[in-house]
């Protein structure tokens, strides 16, 4: 991003300049956050060739005409010009005219006189070699975009006024080739029928010789390039750091004590969810930011003892309805007979046996994204899905809704572990703390949650003991908890998403201690992937050669990337491939060979049992009469020769 604003900066720093700059990017992707918080600041400080220089920013949003631009340039400027107006922003720390101010504003000054009797300062009017303009929104305008850029030609070609255009030309090129397509339509229908290619011989379909013919009559998409290659000498593509910009919305709610330390702890779903989206509009993301805030604090206010991990899923379903509706993703309809959080789940349910409509197959792929390694009982909140899709705050179903959730989701009655894990542990009375914690190292004695969920509350451990909450040492928690784990470890699942699942834990900071419990739990991760894919590798080699179908299937779709060769012994896989018909050792060879094209560093584990297995092939064929198995064999063989060779000298490797 640095570059990027080094680059822009380099353009003001030019003695001659005789071509504007364009910033390109989606919409809602921060550009104009990027222009007013990275570029306009600093442009205004530099100081070259004695003169400092003054950003002039317009948003050509609704414009209608170009008279309408020449107005907001003059209004902008205005503060230079009047000295009463520029002595009221200074006092009142004022940088930039409000619209709804502008608007107000005589534009009898034009003619020389200010609304307090003063004179315009011609020197200052006339003056261009120190002022930069911004024209942003330039797809937005309700002006040809050829006549905007053309005009705009004039100040940078004949005033040389350094000129920086904000757009997203995505859309510019959409709106290009749908503009008036009515009448575009109907003038090509009326050429293409005097000219009789109306009723020809259908060499292509009617749509495509009418589009074919908009094109060419209308192309307004090549008047848009050659204007654009006069005007424009460097095209900039703003890819925003998402983080950075994130960060900055957040900042906004620094005033709000509870909201912005729970925004501040879930940082890292707010940005996974916003991943998620698919999308990259900030613009929606801090809408249901602001949304959110409405519904945290109708929540404290009237449920204030509301469990951390519901409020943690409200934070992600506003957030995903958001987008989803928003972005045009999908139309309201989709969630509106959805009355709670049971018909949900029973959607979920059916979906999995009998995919009948299209959003059974829509709430499924919903789930699966944003709630994809996030366990949350209760995913579906009525009332947010009525706010964010109607803006009205249902409170009767906001009660309804919460009723629910404190009734099915009773503090009381969670086991003490995930009391610690999914509610703020201050929310825990003093009499009730010292009972969770004694309950909670038996919990992990027992090895009975979790291997994760052992690190998350070793994590809570540490903050304790540093801040004399519990009076164990921290030699004794360390070895109950190494041993917790050892014994969890014999009955956990891998953990494929350890960042996103130690994100939610933002108490403490990780000392020698974290580090050690860490390193442990990363090595019996390890052991329970290999457990995992070992356990994977016998359920799909069995499939040779009986139910080659389900082994294609399953091969397909969850060995490409992952070295399965490696956890299956190296003579069943041999004495299974030699039974397999030749139709499918032909084809298994096949997928070998674009497999290692396609993932040869992934899959770089099991080159060792590749080896193995190819000594074995070639040890049976030799002694063997040729025959068409026979052959198949040895082709198979001298692939996976060709397969091995390519780890001499891996493609990563090279430069």
């Amino acid at each position: 991003m640095e570059d990027l604003v080094e680059s822009i900066l380099d353009y003001v720093r030019a003695d001659y300049t005789d071509y504007a700059i364009m910033i390109n990017g989606e919409w809602g992707s921060g550009k104009t956050y990027f222009w007013n918080n990275k570029i306009k600041n600093k442009i205004e400080s530099l100081q070259l060739n004695g003169r400092q220089y003054t950003t002039i920013y317009m948003s050509l949003y609704g414009i209608s005409n170009l008279e309408e631009i020449s107005k907001k340039i003059f209004i902008e400027t205005t503060q230079l010009m009047d000295k009463n107006l520029k002595k009221y922003m200074i006092s009142h720390n004022q940088t930039t005219i409000p619209e709804y101010a502008k608007t107000g504003l005589d534009m009898a000054n034009f003619f020389g006189v200010t609304q307090n009797g003063d004179r315009m300062d011609y020197e200052d009017f006339f003056s261009t070699d120190d002022k930069i303009l911004c024209f942003d929104d330039l797809e937005r305008a309700n002006v040809d975009v050829i006549d905007i850029l053309g005009y705009i030609n004039n100040f940078v070609e004949h005033d040389h006024i350094k000129t920086i255009i904000i757009c997203n030309e995505k859309e510019l090129s959409t709106k290009l080739k749908s503009s008036n397509l009515e009448m575009k339509t109907f003038i090509a229908t009326y050429l293409l029928d005097k000219q009789g290619d109306l009723e020809k011989a259908a060499d292509k379909p009617i749509v495509e010789k009418i589009r074919d013919k908009i094109e060419y009559v209308f192309d307004k998409a090549n008047d848009y390039e050659r204007i654009k290659e006069k005007l424009i000498g460097e095209t900039f593509e703003y890819a925003p750091e998402f983080n950075y910009i994130i960060n900055g919305l957040l900042m906004r709610y620094e005033s709000y004590e509870d909201l912005i330390r729970f925004l501040r702890e879930n940082t890292g779903l707010i940005v996974s969810t916003f991943n998620k989206s698919g999308t990259r509009n900030l613009r929606i993301l801090k809408h249901a930011l602001n949304d959110f805030k409405k519904i945290f604090d109708m929540v404290n206010k009237n449920y204030p003892n509301t469990n951390n991990r519901v409020l943690q899923t409200m934070l992600i379903f506003t957030i995903a309805v958001s987008f989803e509706i928003k972005a045009g993703k999908i139309t309201k309809d989709k969630f509106v007979n959805i009355k709670d959080n049971e018909e949900y789940k029973s959607i979920l349910v059916s979906s999995r046996v009998l995919l009948t409509d299209n959003r059974q197959f829509y709430i499924k792929e919903f789930d699966n994204n944003y709630y994809y390694n996030f366990k949350a009982e209760y995913r579906f909140f009525k009332f947010i899905e009525i706010y964010v899709r109607t803006r009205i705050f249902d409170m009767k179903v906001f009660k309804d809704n919460m009723e629910v959730i404190i009734n099915t989701i009773d503090t009381a009655k969670l086991p003490a572990y995930k009391r610690l894990l999914t509610e703020e542990y201050w929310k825990i009375s003093d009499d009730q703390f010292d009972g969770v914690i004694e309950e909670v190292i038996e919990y992990v004695k027992n090895g009975s949650i979790e291997l994760i969920d052992i690190v998350k509350l070793f994590a809570y451990f540490n903050y304790f003991i540093k801040k004399g909450l519990i009076s164990y040492d921290m030699k004794t928690i360390k070895s109950i908890f190494f041993n917790g784990m050892n014994i969890s470890s014999l009955k956990s699942k891998y953990c494929d998403n350890v960042e996103e699942e130690l994100s939610s834990v933002t108490i403490g900071e990780v000392n020698s201690d974290m580090e050690e419990i860490l390193k442990h739990f990363n090595q019996l991760n390890i052991q329970l992937k290999d457990k995992m894919y070992i356990e994977k590798a016998e359920e799909i080699f069995k499939c040779i050669p009986i139910k080659m179908e389900l082994f294609y299937e399953r091969f397909d779709k969850e060995c490409m990337d992952i070295p399965i060769f490696k956890y299956y012994d190296v003579f069943q896989t041999f004495q299974r491939l030699s039974c397999a018909s030749n139709d499918d050792i032909v084809t298994i060879k096949e997928k070998l060979v674009n497999r290692a094209k396609k993932y040869q560093k992934e899959i770089e584990p099991e080159m060792k049992n590749i080896r193995q297995l190819k000594q074995l092939i070639d040890d049976y064929t030799r002694s063997k009469d040729i025959t068409i198995k026979i052959t198949m064999l040895k082709e198979l063989s001298k692939d996976l020769g060709y397969i091995l060779d390519q780890y001499k000298t891996p493609v990563w490797n090279k430069e």
